[in-house]
């Protein structure tokens, strides 16, 4: 059956959205605007899931480490995987219009990006969202077959279960709240005091709890994936779903002062409470903003070229940005999160306006000479080896 999503892609015949990368690429520089804080942490990922701040409770400097945090916890995150439902709606609508079996070779590229997150959980960060991605992102390709109606259903669906389970964790965390601000285990700080090779087997050790994230959101990211694809389909880029960007416009801008009430004032609870419930309003609301934004001023701005560069070898910058937050913070590099742990909020944020502009001229110089980046052009080597 040919559906809303499939005759907008038809549209596009091939061309890529501008939007869409531009899109992305902010999405890619905002997780590191998230996972920048756990790497800046003396303790990691450990010490973000027990004292996310590190400076006295209740000052000046611990309110504005929870109020920068709040500006990208969870809402990249969201943007991302609805950016993620809209690349398989583009897929699936090229798969129709070639009148291929589908999910057909997209599988393979699942299983691709599954190999690519067990590498970056392994090797680079164990808050890796690409394993996740990829499970998700086969299951809703078969859901992408069904009917729109099927598939507006299913978004409520599973956006109400993610609702129930993360409204049961925040109650409870908030009724055992003294227990999340415990200190941190006494012993060797693997992320101050292991070498490279001793933090990837630290990583296998705790595999059940550092992968417990992405089955924890499993229904959101179902959710979300497909509302990228129906809004995708909705027109959410075109001229004429102003109405629909209004919409979700006025949704982000209710959700944003509920977002940072919750992440700065609200404890363990209200930090899960914004990542998990209401910093997806606030990424539908950014959605649709930048959607607004280049409709009007365009894609071919510096700012929008530099987002779209990033947004084109977005698997490969998301590896390279993670990579060198280690590099910069870990003990097995330069060890800045235990070294500088003082000055944490001035030397976090210059870390990631150093890496960014790292980021964004690397795809700027690799996109002037291949038209894919590293990982993707690996990517496609890979899938043409499969069809051979």
């Amino acid at each position: 059956m040919t559906n809303t999503i499939v005759l907008h892609s038809t549209n596009l015949r091939g061309a890529r959205i501008g939007a869409i990368d531009v899109v992305r690429g902010i999405a890619i520089v905002g997780t590191l605007g998230t996972n920048i804080w756990v790497f800046s942490h003396p303790w990691g990922l450990l010490g973000m899931l027990s004292m996310p701040v590190t400076s006295e409770p209740g000052g000046p400097e611990a309110v504005a480490q929870l109020a920068l945090m709040s500006l990208a916890q969870g809402k990249f995150l969201a943007l991302l995987s609805l950016v993620f439902g809209m690349g398989l709606a583009i897929q699936h609508g090229a798969a129709v219009r070639r009148e291929t079996r589908w999910p057909g070779r997209y599988l393979w590229r699942a299983a691709l990006l599954l190999l690519d997150g067990a590498i970056n959980y392994v090797l680079i960060a164990e808050f890796d969202v690409l394993m996740g991605y990829a499970v998700t992102g086969a299951i809703v390709a078969y859901l992408l077959i069904t009917r729109p109606r099927a598939q507006r259903a299913m978004i409520v669906v599973f956006g109400a279960l993610h609702v129930i389970i993360i409204s049961v964790v925040v109650a409870a965390v908030a009724l055992t709240d003294a227990c999340c601000d415990a200190t941190l285990p006494n012993g060797r700080n693997p992320y101050a005091d292991s070498s490279f090779l001793d933090l990837v087997f630290f990583r296998l050790d705790n595999v059940g709890v550092f992968r417990a994230e992405p089955v924890l959101i499993a229904f959101l990211s179902l959710a979300l994936f497909l509302l990228g694809a129906r809004l995708l389909g909705a027109g959410v880029f075109a001229p004429e779903g102003n109405r629909l960007r209004r919409r979700l416009i006025i949704v982000g801008a209710f959700a944003v002062p509920i977002d940072l009430t919750l992440g700065i004032a609200g404890g363990t609870a209200g930090l899960l409470a914004e990542r998990y419930l209401v910093a997806p309003f606030v990424a539908l609301g950014l959605l649709a903003l930048i959607a607004e934004l280049c409709l009007r001023r365009g894609t071919d701005g510096w700012l929008a070229r530099r987002s779209s560069e990033i947004g084109r070898v977005a698997l490969s910058a998301y590896m390279l940005q993670n990579l060198l937050a280690g590099a910069v913070f870990y003990g097995w590099g330069l060890g800045l999160a235990e070294h500088t742990l003082e000055w944490r909020l001035p030397v976090t944020l210059a870390v990631f306006v150093a890496l960014t502009a790292v980021i964004a001229l690397f795809a700027h110089l690799w996109l002037r000479r291949f038209a894919l980046g590293p990982v993707e052009w690996l990517w496609k080597r890979a899938a043409l080896a499969r069809g051979k």
